[in-house]
């Protein structure tokens, strides 16, 4: 069996208590050695053989994939994160199941996630704001003209923004242009939950330059929205005592 893995976003102890199970089974682990945390590989058994997938091309990883399935070993593709997101899993799968063969996928923490827990952060404050942009900016890999930066800025929602922190200043005016303000709550978060963690409240009109001045240029997610201020939010109609829910009657005004 083939299993895709989040490995979690940087502590290696956020992998899910599944996940790690399922490395410590693992005959093959082919793990992103660029962005995976390597103390996660201290799970696996003595004889499981490790690839970093970096210095890999798709079709050498498939064949590891492949040749282990067709041995009927267990085989762990372990991405960072959580696999639905920028994984590339697709192409992956997709060629499996053009061999019949079969697999499974464990979800992991990503890092907006991560970084939102380190900001000690809620994305959706009512009132403030009801709604996650996960996107990224265009560089080697196309996004959808669709999907700018500026199509997703005018919704004044939360947004978290991967694969980005090398193009700030592009970044920033693409924010600007689409309607979010220079005085919006900006957040840049670098290698979120690993020990290098480094974390940056500032705004959309600051937001090059703080990136500048602390030298962030990769791996690091930025988070963009009012949400950040952690102020000006209505409280939870969840634990209103007038609030009546499936589980507890409201009180009398």
């Amino acid at each position: 069996m083939i299993y895709f893995v989040g490995a979690g976003c940087g502590a290696a102890d956020l992998i899910t208590i599944r996940g790690m199970r399922i490395l410590t089974r693992a005959d093959t682990i082919i793990y992103t050695g660029s962005l995976v945390n390597d103390e996660l590989l201290g799970y696996a058994k003595d004889s499981c053989f490790c690839y970093d997938s970096s210095r890999m091309t798709l079709d050498e990883v498939m064949e590891v994939m492949i040749e282990g399935a067709e041995k009927k070993e267990e085989v762990v593709r372990l991405h960072t994160g959580d696999p639905s997101l920028y994984g590339a899993i697709q192409e992956q799968m997709h060629i499996l199941d053009e061999r019949g063969i079969k697999y499974e996928t464990c979800p992991g923490v990503s890092a907006c996630f991560g970084a939102a827990a380190s900001l000690n952060l809620e994305f959706t404050l009512p009132d403030i704001s009801q709604s996650l942009i996960i996107t990224r900016m265009a560089g080697r890999t196309a996004v959808p003209e669709k999907e700018s930066i500026e199509s997703f800025a005018k919704h004044g929602a939360t947004m978290a923004i991967y694969l980005s922190s090398g193009m700030l200043e592009e970044l920033q005016e693409r924010l600007l242009a689409g309607g979010y303000s220079a005085s919006t709550k900006a957040a840049i978060v670098y290698r979120a939950t690993w020990p290098q963690e480094k974390k940056y409240i500032c705004t959309v009109g600051t937001l090059a330059k703080t990136g500048a001045e602390n030298g962030i240029d990769r791996f690091a997610v930025i988070l963009v929205g009012d949400v950040i201020g952690k102020a000006g939010y209505s409280l939870s109609k969840l634990y209103d005592p007038y609030f009546e829910t499936g589980y507890r009657k409201s009180y009398e005004k």
